[in-house]
């Protein structure tokens, strides 16, 4: 078993498989992009199956599959049936904007996927296409319907909410879940390699960040009452509207902390594990291996650079790498 120096058992582990996406969306990403990791600096099919094997026999049995963009990636389907298919994995699943996901979700759901995390900040089309830059929105929504159709459920929908952008949206999204048996959840923005200004008249620095507190006032009239939360649900705290038939639930880092709970470790596309999302300590694993490192011994020792908590109040903010560069 992996134990954190806080008595916290790690169980699950985020897989980035590429920093490269289709999209631009603003609290993620600059417009022109950021240098990409070089293709044969990703850690390839057999390197990522080889970390997901030692880390289910130290006791993972949660796998989430990340970006960037992690359908862009051509070897996607074989990983995914490779992982689903290895001993002590019991769960499986992606995150995704969805654009790709109209064509892509059958075949996942054959290869092994077990369901979808899914990137939605808006539903009108022209805000959406704006805070990603380029995005289509009835793709993204067709891919919804197609991760539906395909069985991978249950399907979460992530909303980061801005002020002066989607806030005003929450309640409309929050009321998808009296139609659809689908989870929202509203996140906080993360400080995290976005506080450059985004463009593209978005939103500035000081009126981006909106708290959990403001989130649940403004979303009183529907009346949330605490619910029990679905497969997978991770960090967030999750209500019901009276009568829905999906769930409302919120990620907040910094208006609720969530880190005493924390079961998580992450690994980069280009192989470094990384224990908490917020703090720029990594290890490479293909550094490690060169000099004869034990793999298991690489995961207890990332596991035991877990801090008890993150310090975003101290405006300690990761610097290192964007969101896309860590993979959520």
């Amino acid at each position: 078993m992996l134990i954190d120096p806080f008595g916290r058992s790690v169980t699950y582990l985020r897989i980035s498989i590429t920093d490269r996406c289709n999209l631009r969306c603003a609290y993620c990403l600059p417009a022109s992009g950021i240098k990409w990791i070089p293709r044969e600096d990703l850690l390839t099919a057999d390197e990522i199956i080889y970390v997901v094997e030692t880390a289910a026999s130290l006791g993972v049995s949660k796998i989430r599959l990340t970006g960037g963009e992690p359908l862009i990636r051509p070897d996607l389907l074989e990983i995914v049936a490779r992982i689903s298919a290895t001993p002590g994995i019991q769960d499986l699943s992606l995150t995704t904007n969805a654009i790709l996901l109209e064509k892509m979700a059958q075949p996942l759901a054959d290869a092994g996927l077990k369901r979808v995390n899914i990137s939605l900040d808006t539903l009108d089309a022209d805000k959406f296409q704006r805070v990603t830059r380029f995005g289509d929105f009835d793709c993204a929504w067709k891919g919804i319907l197609a991760a539906e159709a395909a069985g991978l459920t249950p399907i979460k929908l992530n909303t980061v909410v801005v002020g002066g952008f989607n806030f005003n949206e929450i309640s409309d999204i929050a009321s998808l879940t009296k139609s659809y048996p689908w989870h929202i959840r509203f996140i906080e923005l993360m400080p995290v390699g976005n506080q450059q200004e985004w463009g593209d008249n978005l939103p500035t620095g000081a009126e981006r960040y909106v708290s959990v507190q403001k989130m649940h006032a403004q979303l009183e009239h529907l009346d949330l009452a605490p619910a029990e939360a679905p497969t997978g649900n991770g960090p967030a705290r999750t209500f019901r509207i009276p009568g829905a038939i999906g769930t409302v639930g919120f990620i907040s880092p910094l208006g609720e902390h969530f880190c005493e709970n924390c079961n998580r470790l992450r690994l980069t596309a280009d192989g470094y594990l990384r224990a908490c999302l917020l703090m720029d300590k990594e290890i490479s694993v293909r550094e490690g291996l060169s000099n004869g490192a034990n793999l298991k011994a690489l995961l207890q020792q990332s596991v035991d650079q877990k801090p008890k908590g993150h310090e975003l109040a101290s405006s300690n903010y990761p610097e290192a790498r964007r969101m896309a560069q860590i993979g959520g």
